[in-house]
């Protein structure tokens, strides 16, 4: 039995492997002591929603939101940046549950629309979105820059 809730500061110990699995799946190298300083400093500022994922208390995978706005629609909107499910644990729902629950969240507290980005390689992920009733943008590129911070 999976069971999805909202994560505290309590599962942070169980979220560390998850989230520095999740980057490493980016090619990020493994580093749980600034995984670990990233998640607590999310929490402590209350900067995103963690729900995560356990099977017999063990976690297994995790999503994370990022709160934003739309100039446009004038409303609350949420940033799927981060959606993840341990190799073991993939391939039965878990994701799927990992994406109500985050839908759900935004629905809750009135979001209008929930938005991620995902590789265009990772065509795994994105026959879930799909499947999920996820949209895929064709009318807007995203561009980004990379930045030095300033000393």
């Amino acid at each position: 039995m999976i069971e999805i809730h909202q994560a505290t500061s309590d599962d942070l110990d169980r979220l560390v492997p998850l989230f520095d699995g999740y980057r490493q799946f980016y090619r990020q190298p493994t580093d749980l002591l600034a995984a670990r300083a990233f998640l607590l400093e999310r929490f402590k500022h209350a900067e995103s929603v963690i729900f995560i994922a356990t099977r017999d208390n063990d976690a297994v995978g995790f999503t994370q939101l990022y709160p934003s706005f739309s100039s446009i629609s004038l409303a609350r909107i949420y940033v799927l940046s981060d959606l993840f499910v341990a190799l073991h644990a993939r391939k039965q729902g878990i994701g799927r549950q990992l994406l109500d629950a985050a839908a759900d969240f935004g629905r809750f507290v009135g979001a209008s629309q929930l938005t991620l980005e995902t590789a265009k390689t990772n065509s795994t992920a994105q026959t879930l979105y799909e499947a999920r009733g996820w949209i895929r943008d064709n009318e807007f590129y995203v561009y980004q820059i990379t930045l030095t911070p300033m000393r």
